[in-house]
Protein backbone atom coordinates (compact mmCIF):
# COMPACT_ATOMS: atom_id res chain seq x y z
CA UNK A 1 0.00 0.00 0.00
CA UNK A 2 2.03 2.92 -1.26
CA UNK A 3 -0.71 5.57 -1.20
CA UNK A 4 -3.26 5.51 1.68
CA UNK A 5 -5.79 7.36 -0.48
CA UNK A 6 -6.00 4.37 -2.83
CA UNK A 7 -8.43 2.75 -0.38
CA UNK A 8 -11.05 5.46 -0.82
CA UNK A 9 -14.37 4.24 -2.20
CA UNK A 10 -15.30 7.54 -3.82
CA UNK A 11 -13.50 8.95 -6.82
CA UNK A 12 -14.32 12.53 -7.78
CA UNK A 13 -15.24 13.07 -11.43
CA UNK A 14 -12.66 14.74 -13.68
CA UNK A 15 -12.60 18.52 -13.62
CA UNK A 16 -12.08 21.26 -16.17
CA UNK A 17 -10.32 24.55 -15.47
CA UNK A 18 -8.24 25.57 -12.50
CA UNK A 19 -8.70 27.52 -9.30
CA UNK A 20 -11.95 29.49 -9.10
CA UNK A 21 -12.90 28.33 -12.59
CA UNK A 22 -12.61 24.62 -11.71
CA UNK A 23 -15.78 22.63 -12.40
CA UNK A 24 -16.76 19.02 -13.03
CA UNK A 25 -16.53 17.89 -16.64
CA UNK A 26 -20.21 17.64 -17.71
CA UNK A 27 -19.41 15.04 -20.37
CA UNK A 28 -17.99 12.66 -17.77
CA UNK A 29 -20.96 12.89 -15.36
CA UNK A 30 -23.58 10.17 -15.25
CA UNK A 31 -26.82 9.45 -13.39
CA UNK A 32 -24.72 7.95 -10.58
CA UNK A 33 -23.06 11.30 -9.84
CA UNK A 34 -24.78 13.91 -7.73
CA UNK A 35 -27.89 13.54 -5.65
CA UNK A 36 -31.58 12.98 -6.10
CA UNK A 37 -33.52 15.99 -4.83
CA UNK A 38 -37.11 15.75 -6.06
CA UNK A 39 -38.21 18.80 -4.04
CA UNK A 40 -35.61 21.16 -5.50
CA UNK A 41 -38.04 23.03 -7.78
CA UNK A 42 -40.52 23.63 -4.97
CA UNK A 43 -37.79 24.78 -2.59
CA UNK A 44 -36.42 27.19 -5.21
CA UNK A 45 -39.87 28.69 -5.80
CA UNK A 46 -40.50 29.06 -2.07
CA UNK A 47 -37.16 30.80 -1.45
CA UNK A 48 -37.64 33.19 -4.38
CA UNK A 49 -41.02 34.53 -3.27
CA UNK A 50 -40.90 38.09 -1.97
CA UNK A 51 -41.35 38.27 1.77
CA UNK A 52 -43.94 40.49 3.38
CA UNK A 53 -42.35 43.14 5.60
CA UNK A 54 -42.37 42.24 9.29
CA UNK A 55 -45.08 44.03 11.23
CA UNK A 56 -42.92 45.60 13.94
CA UNK A 57 -43.35 48.87 15.75
CA UNK A 58 -40.08 50.19 17.19
CA UNK A 59 -41.69 53.37 18.59
CA UNK A 60 -43.68 51.55 21.29
CA UNK A 61 -41.21 51.29 24.17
Amino acid sequence: MSDPRDKATFKAPPTLGEGCLSRYDPESLSEDDGTDFPGAAELWERTQRPRAPADTDDSAA
